[in-house]
């Protein structure tokens, strides 16, 4: 089946508010995610998402963006990449994803990057990074400043 992938555009945050707060459930509510989405698209965040017919909220969302660096040149990276619970299995990662990896290419980048939790109830996302072409490049630290 193939599913209508998009850019959600200024204005259209809350159509992927259902399933970042499945992602980011510490943003509270869909106004707090709507508030971030529109916060973070002032630095260059993006999101697409997939859509089921007549279903106006996105059923899986990528939020993304761009970027440069010394160490990987101009590449694309992935913050947020989730398909709502009651709607996953159909495809709409996969369609999301292909939709994400293409526009890396059209903008020239020569890298996708991403960023994931390593608990067990991460498996079934690292088999679908591995599934994409994926793989294991680096650790990521963090620490916190508050």
């Amino acid at each position: 089946m193939a599913h209508e992938v998009r850019e959600l555009g200024a204005g259209e945050s809350h159509r992927a508010a259902a399933a970042l707060l499945e992602l980011r459930p510490h943003l509270g509510s869909a106004d707090g995610v709507v508030a971030r989405v529109d916060a973070a698209r002032a630095a260059g965040y993006r999101v697409a998402g997939s859509f089921e017919p007549g279903d106006l909220d996105a059923a899986a969302v990528a939020g993304f963006w761009a970027g440069e660096n010394l160490a990987w040149g101009r590449f694309l990276y992935v913050d947020d990449l989730v398909t709502r619970a009651a709607l996953r299995g159909r495809g709409h990662a996969d369609a999301v994803m292909a939709w994400v990896v293409e526009e890396a290419r059209r903008l020239g980048c020569e890298q996708l990057h991403l960023d994931s939790g390593v608990g067990a109830d991460r498996a079934d996302a690292h088999r679908f990074y591995f599934r994409h072409g994926m793989r294991i490049a680096a650790y990521h630290f963090a620490r916190g400043l508050r």
